[in-house]
């Protein structure tokens, strides 16, 4: 059994929203067929985030955020059903979703006090799992 272990029986079948952090952010990206890799820049610091396309994860956020992120690994190749939603100079898949289903992944942990709006962020998620 590889590292994903039954995570992609649930990632795959399940018909719920979903978001990834961090590893779960790879994990997804690796069980629909991305590659991840060893990052630029290792261990915890801020990233200045772009948000390169609208979604409603995304909805009442500025363009740019300043995010706490590790990049000791990173989603390297997206996969094939998903779209790249934000990026950084340091890192080109730091946000995705699924093309069909609420399935996302983000590379920064919006949950810690160094992450801008992620509150408002996690509010936009909740939305999204209650439609």
């Amino acid at each position: 059994m590889d590292r994903t272990g039954n995570c992609e029986l649930y990632v795959k079948e399940l018909d719920v929203p979903i978001l990834g952090i961090c590893l779960g952010h790879q994990l997804i990206a690796k069980v629909f067929g991305g590659e991840v890799g060893r990052g630029k820049a290792g261990g915890y610091a801020e990233v200045k985030v772009r948000i390169v396309e609208d979604d409603e994860i995304f909805e009442g956020l500025p363009k740019e955020l300043k995010v706490w992120a590790s990049h000791m690994d990173e989603v390297k190749k997206l996969p094939e059903d998903f779209k790249k939603l934000a990026e950084s100079d340091i890192c080109e898949i730091e946000a995705m979703r699924h093309r069909k289903k609420p399935i996302y992944g983000v590379q920064w942990h919006p949950e810690v006090y160094h992450t801008e709006k992620g509150v408002e962020f996690y509010k936009n998620f909740v939305k999204i799992c209650k439609r």
